[in-house]
């Protein structure tokens, strides 16, 4: 956040999950589609982030669900921060695989909206996702 508005947030390429220029980051290329108010990404899940043994850490799975629901209401608004987010864990993701994350806005009607995103490998759904973001815009 900028110290001289509160109230934005900067977007650079250092971010955790989409930064392009993290050196230990997930690198992931989210699509935005205006329309729909949707995103999609699609990565492989290196061993990097590994939790438990040949299982990517839940921690990171969140993250990638946190960003798809961000991205989905970046297809409305700029800046936004997630208030809350709430994950449920299906299946674990294996250690290589390749995932399909997608985003939808569910309601934009006040300030603090609602999204949904879900983690799939092979159509087969690991984990989703719901989160509150908060408008600052």
């Amino acid at each position: 956040m900028s110290g001289s508005e509160p109230n934005k947030v900067e977007r650079d390429s250092a971010c955790f999950v989409c930064g392009q220029q993290n050196p230990i980051g997930l690198k992931a290329e989210f699509i935005t589609d205006k329309q729909s108010c949707s995103s999609s990404a699609t990565l492989q899940m290196q061993g990097d982030f590994q939790g438990w043994q040949d299982v990517i850490h839940g921690g990171v799975v969140a993250a990638l669900l946190d960003e798809a629901c961000i991205y989905a209401c970046m297809a409305k608004a700029e800046q936004l921060v997630t208030a809350e987010l709430q994950v449920r864990y299906r299946k674990p993701v294996p250690v290589g695989a390749e995932v399909e994350v997608t985003g939808e806005l569910l309601n934009s009607s006040r300030k603090v909206w609602l999204a949904k995103s879900q983690l799939k490998i092979d159509g087969t759904l690991h984990a989703e996702a719901t989160a509150k973001v908060f408008v600052l815009d």
